[in-house]
């Protein structure tokens, strides 16, 4: 008995051996990546606000519809449908797990689709603070993780964690990201760039909870800390499981959006 004792003591480090902080930042992504499953559709309006270094001020409208796609990323339309010089305006996202997303832009004025490449999906959406690459699912699959530390953030507490992008052709060297404890909902993200300079911040506001599950924040606001540019998204209208498929998603559903 006394050796059976002894075996176990030194096996017991082994056996409860401490988790990684990059075991914690991974299994944080899929909790909240689990939390968010099951959504099936999405349609929702939105209001785009540009501001410039001054504080002025240029809005835009748009709609978005998604589809979740469970054995990969999502796919999703977004259409602008004012001001009149981008009304009609509309990008077409792929989101893959592995491998690089697939995106196509309509552009109106030329009646014709142009596909985005991936070396391309850094750079700004129509003038705004996000880039291409933004407006993707958020899978996952596409980053490595590393937990930082626990911290409060506007009274919440949350999960401090470094996600590095996977894709070669990202503008982003690393995102540093706040996650709450409770619902497991991002709060804020902030983006490295190449050089690894803190280049933006994104904040999440005034979350909703819709179906009983699934939380959708209100407001997204990206500030560029270069430029002192910001872009602010004003979400409102969501409808879930609205009956969208995927012949609603490719690129001659995306001409014929209005």
């Amino acid at each position: 008995m006394k050796n059976l004792l002894v075996a176990f003591l030194v096996l017991l480090p082994f056996g409860l051996a401490a988790e990684t902080p990059e075991e914690k930042g991974l299994a944080i992504a899929e909790e909240a990546d689990r939390r968010d499953q099951g959504w099936v559709d999405m349609q929702v309006t939105m209001s785009m606000i540009l501001r410039n270094a001054r504080g002025e001020e240029n809005h835009r409208e748009m709609r978005l519809k998604s589809l979740e796609v469970p054995e990969d990323g999502d796919k999703s339309i977004m259409v602008f449908d004012t001001p009149p010089n981008v009304q009609g305006t509309g990008l077409l996202t792929f989101s893959h797990k592995v491998g690089d997303d697939d995106q196509w832009l309509y552009l109106p004025a030329l009646k014709r689709v142009k596909r985005i490449a991936s070396k391309n999906k850094s750079g700004p959406f129509v003038g705004s603070e996000f880039a291409f690459e933004d407006l993707s699912s958020q899978e996952v699959e596409k980053y490595s993780y590393k937990y930082l530390r626990d911290e409060s953030l506007n009274g919440l507490d949350c999960f401090v964690s470094e996600r590095l992008p996977t894709d070669r052709y990202s503008g982003y060297t690393r995102q540093i990201t706040w996650i709450d404890k409770e619902h497991y909902r991002v709060q804020k993200v902030d983006y490295y760039d190449r050089k690894d300079k803190l280049l933006k911040t994104l904040t999440f506001n005034n979350y909703q909870q819709y179906l009983g599950k699934f939380w959708r924040a209100d407001s997204m606001m990206m500030v560029n800390h270069v430029n002192n540019k910001s872009t602010e998204l004003l979400w409102k209208e969501y409808s879930f499981q609205t009956g969208l498929s995927d012949r609603d998603f490719n690129k001659n559903a995306l001409q014929r959006t209005r």
